[in-house]
């Protein structure tokens, strides 16, 4: 979990994916509608992306395990927790405190 917490904290927004998944691409589009330029890592395309993954599940505790949303540093989580942050108006305070966006 070092690296996902490293890798997690050198942009504002750090989302963990995979290239096939059809909500990671989902939720990578939200995050460009809203006007924030996330940091994108695909699992099955990086070096060491299983065991990223392993820690990202027992973190999580879920399944499947991405994507997985970092804001600021902080772990977000999924996508029902983005998409709940989204709809209640959440996201866009989140990401303005973490500098993603400015408006």
């Amino acid at each position: 979990m070092d690296l996902v917490a490293k890798m997690a904290a050198k942009k504002a927004v750090v989302i963990f994916t995979k290239s096939t998944c059809c909500m990671c691409h989902a939720i990578e589009r939200l995050f460009y509608d809203q006007g924030a330029s996330p940091e994108i890592h695909e699992l099955d395309r990086e070096s060491r992306g299983k065991e990223m993954e392993s820690a990202l599940s027992k973190t999580l505790g879920c399944s499947p395990t991405v994507p997985v949303v970092f804001i600021g540093g902080k772990l977000i989580g999924s996508a029902n927790t983005v998409m709940t942050l989204h709809l209640n108006g959440s996201l866009k305070k989140l990401l303005k405190e973490a500098g993603a966006i400015w408006l």
